[in-house]
């Protein structure tokens, strides 16, 4: 399980740098760097290039998508070691919280009447 998990992982980080790559050649407002690969452009044309781009990005960031529910998937969700998370946290609550004796309480003693002036 811990293989398949590092696995996935990997293919996330890759993916991620692929699609920080390809965000940055793709042409915004400012010219971007897709406009600095001439020969790309003369052969598939600058409004092809760019839609080449945008259709990589889209499958990447799908890739990347399915991927991570992928890995929750193999990891088991939110467990961890066998134990779910929110069992461990309440683990840990009960044993950080400090142990007081318990209090003895005095046994109730009867307020003294006062008497009432008629």
């Amino acid at each position: 399980m811990n293989v398949v998990f590092t696995i996935l992982a990997v293919l996330v980080i890759l993916a991620s740098i692929f699609l920080t790559i390809v965000v940055l050649l793709q042409n915004g407002k400012g010219g971007g760097l897709a406009s600095n690969f001439a020969a790309g452009n003369q052969t598939f044309g600058v409004r092809q290039t760019a839609d080449i781009l945008e259709k990589v990005t889209w499958g990447l960031v799908a890739f990347v998508f399915i991927v991570a529910i992928a890995s929750s998937f193999v990891t088991g969700g939110n467990t961890k070691g066998g134990m779910d998370v929110t069992d461990q946290i309440e683990r840990s609550i009960e044993e950080s919280r400090p142990q007081f004796p318990p209090v003895q309480s005095a046994p109730a003693q009867e307020a003294p009447a006062t008497e009432s002036a008629e």
